[in-house]
């Protein structure tokens, strides 16, 4: 098993590659990824970890998850996705929590209603953009750029308690 190095393979003719790192069957599950199939796993461009609020395990998964990747792609080419924000059964601490770690690696959080079929489509363009952007489809833009642009940042009082 390897880390995943973001320049190890050459860029494919008008293909771009991502990697969506849900924690459910047909995607990647868990990191790293078997050695078996790595000569025809082409380039990936971006790698995005779903992590589901209403699971503990979801964001201790991406967590663990985060160490198989090299530094390289923490340039601009990784994003946190985020699902049931809005539910009432997610602690603050969990949300505060992803946004810290989004923040710490400086890499873009997206927030995603998979509750409609609207939240879903926003969240596919969203991060269709920014997969255009990590795979060099979009001229005088760099990932790094888009990273700076669109990174998770803290509120000065994200470390206070809250007093609901």
């Amino acid at each position: 098993m390897s880390r995943l190095n973001p320049f190890a393979k050459l860029p494919g003719l008008n293909a771009a590659s991502v990697l969506v790192s849900l924690f459910r069957q047909r995607l990647a599950k868990s990191f790293p990824l078997p050695v078996e199939n790595d000569e025809s796993r082409p380039r990936i461009d971006l790698v995005v970890f779903i992590i589901n609020l209403t699971s503990e395990l979801s964001f201790q998964s991406a967590e663990a998850s985060l160490k198989y990747l090299e530094p390289g792609y923490f340039l601009g080419k990784v994003c946190f996705m985020v699902s049931n924000a809005r539910s009432s059964s997610v602690p603050a601490e969990r949300l505060d929590a992803v946004r810290r770690l989004a923040a710490s690696l400086h890499c873009p959080l997206l927030f995603a209603e998979d509750q409609t079929q609207q939240g879903v489509t926003n969240a596919a363009e969203r991060l269709l953009t920014i997969l255009k952007v990590a795979a060099g489809f979009v001229p005088f833009t760099t990932s790094l750029c888009l990273s700076n642009l669109t990174r998770s940042t803290l509120p000065p009082d994200i470390d206070q308690p809250s007093f609901d």
